[in-house]
């Protein structure tokens, strides 16, 4: 098994969300448990996407964790709006693949908490990979990370290259509510369910039932809480669910990460003002990209301050 196979369960980084909240991104913050032990977290950003996830996986070590979508977002429920968490963007440990089942169904499979592509060494091979088209390595012509056929079918089957297993669930049992969900886990949609999905920003009345932003969120419950909160950050009706689905070629195995946009102020949250902001200047939501990018990753770890001189007062 890999030995970044999370040792917690989904819960219980919930409720170490929930008490992180306010003070995350603080970089470091801390909490303290029950115990003497404190969970810290340090944001990894490199404007060479691999090294930051190196650092962030070094960094939580065997019994911490790099940030997924739903841990992000949950944390930003329970933050702050001007805390660092809302006003920058941020990559999540969550990726989005396309693949094709047995029986010839194209899918999309979202595996949060580590997928894939949360391994350095995958992404660097990918990136040093012949970008001639008839590679079954490298990159599409969108940019997306090719996988090959027997990852794609692994997936599937809740497997990972390094042979760490994790649950796979339907979407209809995962909109139902899955109970005690793992750090670790995926979710099956439909391949034209997801292509449905409108690329760009909708309503929140809209995107509270939308299945893409339902599994992204990490389930009906936890998308609403954001939404809401979200909402009542500008007062605005409308936020980003951006995608690729509607431009490529689904016979193609193929990955993307997905990342939390982020503003300051929250500036063009809803979409209505994209004239005056690109790129790093407006909050667009949530999107799936590319590996050839710069990449922000939070990681959390347990710290022990009787060993660690990071937990002492200084004397100036």
């Amino acid at each position: 098994m890999n030995r970044h196979q999370y040792k917690i369960t989904r819960r219980q980084l919930v409720e170490r969300a929930v008490s992180v909240g306010v003070g995350l991104m603080a970089a470091p913050f801390s909490f303290v448990k029950a115990s003497e032990t404190r969970m810290v977290a340090r944001v990894f950003f490199d404007s060479y996407g691999t090294m930051a996830l190196r650092q962030a996986l070094r960094f939580a070590g065997d019994d911490g964790f790099v940030a997924s979508l739903p841990q992000l977002l949950h944390a930003r429920t329970n933050a702050s709006y001007d805390n660092r968490i809302w006003n920058t963007w941020f990559t999540a440990n969550s990726e989005e693949s396309v693949v094709t089942t047995p029986q010839g169904n194209h899918v999309v499979i979202t595996v949060h908490g580590g997928g894939i592509y949360g391994d350095p060494a995958r992404i660097e091979r990918t990136l040093r990979a012949d970008l001639n088209r008839h590679n079954v390595e490298g990159l599409t012509g969108q940019y997306a990370s090719k996988i090959t056929e027997h990852e794609a079918r692994d997936l599937l089957h809740g497997r990972l290259p390094d042979g760490t297993e994790f649950p796979v669930y339907t979407y209809d049992d995962f909109k139902r509510g899955v109970p005690e969900l793992p750090a670790r886990y995926g979710v099956v949609l439909d391949f034209e369910t997801a292509k449905k999905a409108k690329n760009g920003y909708d309503s929140f009345e809209v995107l509270r039932d939308e299945p893409l932003m339902i599994i992204r969120a990490g389930g009906v419950e936890p998308l609403a809480v954001y939404i809401d909160k979200k909402r009542n950050r500008n007062m605005t009706e409308a936020m980003g669910n951006q995608h690729r689905f509607h431009a490529i070629d689904p016979t193609q195995p193929q990955t993307r990460i997905l990342k939390l946009g982020g503003a300051r102020g929250g500036k063009n949250s809803d979409g209505s003002d994209l004239g005056r902001g690109r790129g790093y200047d407006i909050a667009w939501g949530i999107s799936a990209g590319g590996l050839i990018d710069l990449a922000r990753y939070v990681a959390v770890s347990p710290r022990d301050p009787s060993t660690s001189v990071q937990f002492l007062d200084f004397e100036l």
